[in-house]
């Protein structure tokens, strides 16, 4: 019969229909045959029948879905799909549910024939009086083209395409309906509405069903096709999708339940450094695997599920999309994942926090990353205050953990910390650290008085030591050349100093942050290959990248006038800064690793291309309010607590270079050297005030050039 009908095709003219094709579509023919697959009779037969209709529907290029005698028994025969899992026929059953996705995807507007409504009279004291007979003879009126009428329970979403094309007119309570309301006689009003669509949409049915698959491939086959469909444009298929079936319950329950199959204790590497993971490939074999660890399989499920769930969201339509992340949130962000990040046990807060690291690396999907952030910050945007730093509780456990006694939470939230901020979503900085720094309140604002005014005209700031005599400049070492080549690009010295904009030249803040570890205390310039040009070009590199993250979220090129902020309200640099300049303050105190990840999340935090944290965080210049720290005043604190402390280490220099040397391999491991955190720090202090120098020269550079 296919042989026939496929000959019978190629033999015409493209889109006339032979009396092959017209026998088969007026006697009914695959109604018949799904009647005798449904009974299975002979055995054998459902799985015939759903290779004809595969065949049939893959073969036939003129499009047959839309012939009322196609797409009913299709739909009769997608609801025997998936039914019992790992039945003979299962392999039939996916092949048969992809064709009708595929042509879906070609023609997004048939999806209408396969969302199946089931009228329902609300039982209220206001509807009851409004179902009329005239409601009743609409729905009479529903006949098909074949002068059947057609049962509510089975309506097809539309009888031809003079529907669709009415669907987007439908008022907005009522366009989940794919016919008008108006054919069944009945006023739609917002508060009482009388129908209340509960729409089928069995094809996903039957594919959620096939995803709990014994066999994987099937599983997988099954996901490609809820792929297709949820990216179908349909706005009705989108709602039905997402109101109509188990689709977001599926998706959160299993990612649950894979969440739940974890070891309570993982090591944080091995979550981090776990290959990258496909939702197609979750194929792993324990005995082929020469890195195996504990938990690896269930944590490769749990990875590859979360990458299927974040693909979906990425590909589905607008509506679709935002339930399905508003579900992962509620359904596994909160009610799963919250508990173990809130929990005390630091075993239990390590293993979490690495895996919440891990989702914010992997997460691809805006929709999917902006739950993501309002999970972790909640959506507070006015400006935080000591008293209510905790009203987002979770936000305020991970930033507190960021100065956790233990040493490893510490670092692996700050870790977190810094991939959220380099992820493309304009609430993250805005609720860490802008919205503190908006009304400029940590500036002391004073007109210029006439002494002032002198002492700008000599080219010097009040109190300032004078950095041009520096003898680090007047002595640069060979391999510090690339300094004194980005230094003397800089402008020249303006007459008069713009202080009030925060715009001060650009070499004096790289003077300033370079000259702020004293001579004693360096050691770079002993070491080859440990000069500033590294830092001007990851510095160069980062800064651009950073800048096409925040394109569009249409920043000032200016720091706020002023006049206009409110100078008056008490400044509060908010939690996360709080923590991490008290950390910062510590640096002669903490461990390497912490201090590399501290001054990391820092230098990151100063690469963003606005004027408010550039003048918070890089103007060395800027004139605080009493009782307010920059990033450059908790420096200056922690060097003169370090001119202090030198003084009491005998032979400080050759430690310091001898360290250096171990710290870059230069040098064996020997034995172990006095006050080693104290000069482990300083030399973390040197490397960070040349980042920030490089940073602040990019900046200033990147926006003089036009």
């Amino acid at each position: 019969m296919l042989d026939i009908l496929v000959q019978e095709e190629n033999e015409r003219e493209s889109g006339e229909t032979g009396p092959c094709m017209e026998y088969l579509l007026h006697h009914k023919i695959l109604e018949t045959l799904y009647t005798l697959g449904k009974a299975d009779c002979p055995p054998g037969m459902k799985q015939q029948v759903l290779a004809f209709y595969t065949k049939l529907l893959g073969r036939i290029r003129q499009p047959l879905l839309p012939h009322i005698n196609v797409h009913r028994p299709v739909q009769k025969l997608i609801r025997l799909c998936g039914e019992v899992l790992a039945t003979p026929t299962e392999n039939e059953e996916i092949q048969f549910l992809c064709i009708v996705c595929a042509k879906l995807k070609q023609d997004p507007y048939l999806v209408n024939f396969f969302l199946e409504n089931k009228l329902k009279a609300m039982a209220s004291k206001e509807s009851t009086n409004v179902i009329t007979e005239d409601m009743l003879k609409g729905q009479d009126s529903l006949a098909t083209d074949t002068g059947q009428p057609i049962q509510p329970e089975e309506t097809p979403g539309t009888a031809g395409a003079e529907h669709m094309e009415k669907e987007d007119e439908l008022p907005q309570q009522a366009d989940d309906l794919s016919f008008s309301l108006d054919e069944l006689n009945v006023t739609s009003s917002p508060e009482s509405s009388t129908v209340c669509p509960n729409q089928d949409y069995n094809l996903v049915n039957s594919l959620l069903n096939l995803t709990k698959s014994p066999d994987g491939r099937i599983a997988v086959k099954a996901c490609e096709g809820l792929m297709l469909l949820v990216s179908l444009p349909e706005p009705a298929a989108a709602k039905c999708l997402t109101q109509s079936t188990c689709l977001c319950e599926l998706l959160t329950d299993r990612l649950a339940s894979l969440y739940r199959a974890l070891p309570q204790s993982l090591d944080p590497l091995d979550i981090e450094t776990v290959e990258a993971i496909n939702w197609g490939l979750d194929s792993y074999s324990h005995k082929e695997d020469a890195s195996a660890f504990p938990g690896k399989r269930a944590l490769i499920s749990f990875l590859s599920w979360f990458d299927y769930c974040d693909q979906l969201i990425k590909e589905a339509q607008k509506i679709a999309a935002v339930a399905m992340a508003k579900a992962v949130r509620e359904r596994f962000f909160v009610d799963v994942m919250e508990p173990q990040l809130m929990q005390t046990s630091e075993i239990g807060i390590l293993t979490s926090t690495a895996l919440l690291h891990r989702i914010v690396r992997q997460v691809t999907s805006d929709v999917l990353l902006q739950e993501l952030v309002y999970f972790v910050l909640g959506e507070h945007r006015e400006p935080e205050t000591l008293p209510n730093i905790n009203r987002h509780p979770l936000r305020h456990r991970l930033i507190e953990h960021c100065d956790h006694i233990s040493d490893e939470i510490s670092i692996m939230t700050l870790r977190m910390f810094e991939h959220l901020l380099q992820k493309p979503h304009e609430h993250i900085l805005y609720n860490l650290v802008l919205r503190n720094l908006e009304e400029r309140n940590y500036i002391e604002y004073k007109p210029l008085c006439q002494e002032d005014k002198d002492v700008v005209e000599n080219g010097q700031i009040a109190g300032a030591i004078d950095l041009e005599e520096d003898p680090l400049f007047t002595d640069l070492s060979p391999d510090n050349t690339g300094a004194q080549e980005w230094l003397s690009v800089s402008p020249p010295v303006s007459p008069e100093h713009p202080k009030n904009d925060g715009k001060t030249e650009v070499h004096k803040i790289v003077n300033s942050f370079l000259c702020l570890v004293p001579d004693e205390a360096k050691s770079s310039y002993h070491v080859e290959g440990t000069g500033y040009d590294t830092y001007l070009r990851d510095a160069h590199r980062q800064f651009r990248d950073y800048c096409l993250i925040c394109l569009r979220w249409e920043w000032p090129g200016s720091p706020r006038s002023l006049e206009k902020c409110n100078l008056e309200a008490s400044f509060f640099e908010g939690h996360f800064l709080k923590v991490l300049f008290d950390r910062m303050g510590r640096i002669l105190d903490q461990p390497y690793d912490v201090n590399l990840q501290v001054t990391s999340v820092l230098s990151k935090l100063s690469l963003f291309p606005h004027p408010h944290i550039h003048e918070y965080l890089l103007d060395p210049y800027v004139n605080l309010a009493s009782g307010c720290r920059s990033l450059f005043s908790v420096i200056v604190r922690v060097v003169g607590d370090l001119m202090v402390r030198i003084q009491r280490i005998p032979d400080f220099t050759p430690k310091l270079l001898l360290v250096r040397k171990r710290l870059l391999g230069l040098e064996p491991e020997g034995p172990v050297i006095d006050h080693m955190t104290l000069l482990e720090g300083v030399i973390v202090l040197e490397e960070f005030c040349k980042e920030l120098a490089a940073i602040a020269f990019v900046k200033y550079h990147a926006s003089s050039t036009p």
